[in-house]
């Protein structure tokens, strides 16, 4: 399957690109810097990197042309203006352009409906440190709702580094708690979803 993947250079992006290409897809990644990928990307003709930002219509378009399906890991690091709404908002624009229908996205647990499903810390984080970040996806999946297409969004509990342990929970029921789980272990949740209509138009929680 061709797709185009968004959020590439981050933590669980990373994972998801080279999941994606060991399960034999073709990957078409927007960098801003494509220098990020570059090993990678490095004689294999099966990881296109093409260079832009996310919020411009164009790159976006660019990138969405061809494939057959898309994967959202949009992140904000630091102290940045969150990315999430703005451009996933070129991201639909883009897939319902061309007819691309499939999507796949990554938010947060905390979320949406998930609020009751974080810690009581979490819950104040959200307020104080992440307020901005969180408004951003709450604004991102609103138009992930009312896009039409095919999606799916994932919610993940605190992200780790380190390898897949394939060791977790996901699914859609409320008694899932937030807790900590790999960026691997998510990456490997959200490739399957390419393949596998279960969770459409649904919100799974992975921790």
């Amino acid at each position: 399957m061709i797709v185009a993947v968004f959020g590439a250079t981050g933590g669980t992006g990373r994972h998801v690109v080279e999941q994606a290409l060991a399960q034999g897809h073709t990957i078409r990644a927007l960098v801003r810097d494509p220098a990020r990928l570059a090993g990678l990307a490095a004689g294999n003709e099966a990881l296109i990197l093409i260079p832009g930002d996310v919020r411009e219509p164009q790159p976006v378009a660019d990138c969405v042309q061809g494939s057959e399906a898309v994967i959202c890991v949009l992140g904000t690091r630091g102290a940045a203006t969150p990315v999430e709404a703005a451009g996933t908002a070129q991201i639909l624009a883009a897939m319902q352009a061309q007819g691309v229908r499939r999507l796949i996205a990554v938010t947060s647990m905390g979320v949406g409906d998930s609020i009751g499903q974080v810690p009581a810390f979490f819950r104040v984080l959200m307020r104080l440190t992440l307020k901005q970040i969180m408004a951003a996806k709450e604004e991102q999946e609103t138009l992930i709702r009312a896009s039409g297409l095919d999606w799916t969004i994932v919610r993940p509990g605190g992200l780790t580094d380190g390898a897949p342990t394939g060791q977790y929970q996901s699914g859609t029921d409320r008694a899932i708690k937030a807790t900590r789980v790999a960026r691997a272990d998510v990456a490997e949740f959200v490739v399957r979803q390419l393949n596998d209509q279960q969770y459409l138009h649904q919100t799974p929680a992975i921790s």
